[in-house]
């Protein structure tokens, strides 16, 4: 039997309230840096938007499909990360398309979180277990980073090669991996995850 309209208490404050409100603050935070900062220092100015568009793409591609992936199934993972993939690819297919050989770029970004997503649910199997969930997440960024880089490979417009494109595509994914599977284990210790309740106090 569901909740009635009476039943409330302090956690649907916070965390159906203040947290999300917190959390878009913080994304339009991230967002304003640029007018933030002004005209100063470009070099400076450059690393600030490196490192937010880093994090926007890391929490589209790789956070939500690896996060519903361990905690639902592969094939929420994989369906979410084409999801996120595809949406990401039309925010920059207007810039990238332009570009010779960018179809193959745009078409990366749409494989890789599908890949992401599809293993971590495939190893993880919906386990609440801290180092299966770690162990599946890992292999599942490494292996989506790797494919990433891959593709990037195939297009004539790729200019991130060696040990940089493994700084700036392998590494930052298995960063994640490590992350969301705690993410993951909060989600399960609050009764969120496939087989519990989450309207229950």
């Amino acid at each position: 039997m569901g909740l009635n309209w009476k039943q409330w208490n302090k956690n649907d404050i916070i965390f159906g309230i203040i947290v999300p409100v917190i959390v878009v603050l913080v994304i339009v935070g991230f967002a304003s840096i640029r007018s933030l900062l002004g005209s100063g220092s470009m070099e400076s100015l450059g690393v600030v938007i490196g490192i937010t568009m880093e994090i926007t793409e890391l929490t589209i591609i790789v956070a939500v499909p690896l996060m519903l992936g361990l905690v639902w199934n592969r094939w929420a993972g994989g369906a979410s990360g084409f999801l996120m993939g595809t949406f990401y690819a039309i925010y920059w297919s207007s810039s990238v398309s332009r570009l010779e050989g960018g179809g193959i770029i745009l078409l990366a970004y749409i494989l890789s979180p599908m890949l992401i997503g599809f293993i971590a649910g495939a190893l993880n199997k919906q386990s609440e277990d801290f180092r299966r969930m770690l162990i599946s997440s890992l292999v599942a960024t490494t292996i989506g980073g790797i494919m990433l880089l891959a593709i990037f490979q195939l297009s004539p417009s790729n200019v991130v090669t060696g040990v940089n494109a493994v700084l700036y595509n392998v590494l930052p994914r298995m960063l994640m991996g490590v992350i969301i599977p705690v993410v993951a284990k909060v989600f399960f210790w609050y009764g969120m995850g496939i087989h519990k309740h989450p309207n229950v106090a």
